[in-house]
């Protein structure tokens, strides 16, 4: 049937610039403006949003990770202070954000957010981000934003651009999760999951891992929804904390002796990272190398240490400093080739030995004293540093990884030796992937779990046993979990 000229009634709310002005065809007359010709190198349009749109995009188009990105879009484009914190702001908050600027955009627009071509959406997400959830004024929000694609696609899309941020811009956040959000009292999970922008199944996962302390999610999401700290590991017997929050001017953290915290700034720049001395990496990361290390074992530890999923090598470079301390070695296995690279770069100049091989099957010899597995998983507990995770991962995924984490699980019992310990840990507090593996293994290799909360000293309120669960909003780390299990002798 050909679509009517005059807008039909549902169509009224729309933004007056009409949908062929989005690029999207659809059936719709097609846009007969001519397109604009581009300013050289993005000339009047300010250089942190450029590179905050640039990244969107690539996470749009290619599936790329804003967090690798946007710091080497940052040094290539020679984008410091001030825009580069402006820059990372608007990056990792509109990828957080996604889900309910896209509820808001597509309120704004008066059509599903599917129906918008990509490179306007990207603009939208960044200037409704502004709008919402920073102190940008409304007018420098919408200008920059219509000058974006102004710069790019001509005046036509710019207009329709204005058009729905000029309707976002009506309400503000809590207004518009007013009207948008599921009811709190039919649905509290989806409500909330809405309100920290979550998708629903995660915010679910959430709330079952916290069992009898279900009435915390809405903390975990809100610490989940807000900018991370940097966090640093100093390296044992190179630096100390106290030492390298000197130097950095962070603060040393709670729990792990190794760990430094920063407000934020590029790590990379810093000089005891340059050198070597010291690496980013969350707290809760550092804890689970450190309760491997402190494990208890069933007769002497013979110095034998395995990271089974080494990549890219923050918990393998963590190891082998502590291996070098106590006289132990580690192996390390990476099935990828260009992330074996990285553990070796990572650990160079540590007592460490690189395989490239599967850890389901390494083609190592059994007998190794301490055993890692921080096995693949969703990444739930660590979506506060992925930002755009939680929109790429789905609920299917869950089954996949969970087989995966099982076979790694059993490799690493059937390499250790009897009285020996396995450390089995996830950044993922989803109990698929973290209590019900441990009891399989437990049930099918016979394997003793341990208190792992003892090898944690000084850490509160991480559950009642065996196995710690680490919060975001109780510990400041990413939602780690950790088991120790002892195969029997």
């Amino acid at each position: 049937m050909t679509e009517s000229r005059r807008p039909s009634r549902g169509n009224r709310g729309r933004p007056r610039d009409n949908a062929d002005r989005t690029g999207n065809q659809n059936g719709k007359r097609p846009n007969t403006r001519p397109r604009q010709a581009k300013r050289p190198d993005g000339a009047g349009v300010d250089k942190p949003r450029t590179a905050a749109r640039d990244v969107l995009r690539a996470v749009r188009e290619r599936d790329s990770y804003a967090n690798l990105v946007l710091p080497a879009l940052l040094r290539e484009r020679g984008i410091d202070g001030r825009d580069a914190a402006l820059a990372t702001e608007l990056t990792y908050g509109a990828c957080r954000a996604q889900g309910l600027l896209d509820a808001v955009i597509s309120a704004g627009a008066g059509r599903p957010v599917d129906e918008i071509d990509g490179p306007l959406l990207d603009v939208l997400r960044l200037g409704a981000y502004q709008l919402l959830r920073t102190r940008i004024g409304s007018h420098a929000a919408v200008a920059t934003s219509v000058d974006l694609v102004r710069t790019e696609f001509g005046s036509g899309r710019a207009g329709f651009v204005n058009a729905v941020l000029r309707r976002v811009a009506e309400k503000s956040e809590d207004e518009w999760v007013a009207q948008l959000a599921p009811d709190a009292d039919r649905d509290k999970i989806g409500y909330l999951a809405f309100r920290y922008a979550h998708p629903v199944w995660i915010a679910q996962a959430f709330a079952d891992a916290l069992g009898a302390d279900a009435a915390e999610l809405e903390q975990v999401l809100a610490a989940d929804d807000a900018r991370p700290a940097v966090h640093l590991v100093a390296r044992p017997g190179e630096i100390s904390a106290e030492e390298l929050a000197l130097i950095t001017g962070g603060e040393e953290g709670p729990y792990s002796p190794y760990a430094v915290h920063l407000d934020g700034g590029d790590p990379g720049q810093l000089e005891p990272v340059r050198e070597g001395l010291a690496a980013v990496q969350d707290e809760g990361s550092q804890l689970v190398a450190l309760a491997l290390a402190r494990a208890t074992l069933n007769g002497p530890d013979g110095g034998r240490w395995l990271d089974l999923c080494a990549g890219p090598g923050g918990k393998a470079a963590l190891l082998g400093a502590l291996a070098a301390i106590e006289g132990a070695r580690v192996d390390a296995v990476e099935p990828a080739a260009h992330r074996a690279d990285l553990v070796r770069k990572t650990t160079r100049g540590l007592p460490v030995d690189v395989h490239v091989a599967d850890g389901r099957d390494p083609g190592l010899q059994p007998g190794f004293d301490r055993i890692l597995v921080d096995a693949p998983c969703t990444g739930l507990g660590a979506l506060r540093r992925r930002p755009e995770a939680r929109w790429r991962r789905k609920p299917s995924d869950v089954a996949e990884l969970v087989a995966l984490q099982r076979e790694l699980l059993a490799s690493a019992i059937s390499l250790v030796r009897p009285g020996g310990v396995v450390l089995y840990s996830t950044c993922s507090p989803h109990l698929s992937e973290t209590a019900a593996v441990v009891a399989d293994a437990v049930r099918r290799h016979g394997v003793e779990a341990l208190d792992t909360r003892e090898f944690v000293p000084g850490v509160p309120t991480i559950g009642a046993g065996p196995g710690v669960q680490l919060w975001p909003h109780r510990h400041g780390t990413d939602a780690m979990f950790m088991a120790a299990l002892r195969k029997p002798q």
